[in-house]
């Protein structure tokens, strides 16, 4: 069996601003399906094969909720990118906050950024197609 994520489904408070993390994030991804039910956004964006759907949220207030906080709820999303240095001067210069902690590894690069809203995403970019070394936690991956 062929397992893989064909989407993510996420509300979104500052709706344009995470249409906008995306498209910087994933040029290549496009407006697959958009449209609104009671006054509220939503839209599917992505490729043919993979998409985010984006709900615009009628709930103003900000939630306590953070990533990594104990919660239950998302951390984060990680995508496989090719080239995670340019993906990182792409959301830097469109002045997104990198969340990024210190790691190395010989195997993969990893850079974290928060979206609009305070979500944290993953992108990871991998050095080899070797499962074993791919999903290497052995060696260490901090500085």
């Amino acid at each position: 069996m062929t397992i893989r994520m064909e989407h993510a489904n996420l509300h979104v408070r500052r709706f344009d601003d995470a249409v906008r993390f995306l498209k910087t994030a994933f040029p290549e991804f496009y407006v697959r399906s958009e449209s609104a039910s009671d006054g509220l956004r939503w839209m599917h964006i992505g490729t043919d094969e993979t998409y985010i759907a984006l709900n615009e949220t009628n709930v103003n207030q900000d939630s306590n909720r953070r990533p990594y906080d104990g919660t239950p709820g998302v951390n984060h999303l990680g995508y496989e990118v090719d080239d995670v240095d340019a993906l990182q001067e792409r959301l830097a210069a469109a002045g997104f906050t990198e969340s990024t902690y210190p790691n190395k590894h010989p195997h993969r690069k990893r850079i974290y950024f928060y979206d609009a809203d305070g979500n944290d995403w993953e992108f990871v970019q991998y050095f080899t197609d070797n499962p074993s070394e791919r999903n290497d936690y052995d060696l260490p991956d901090t500085d």
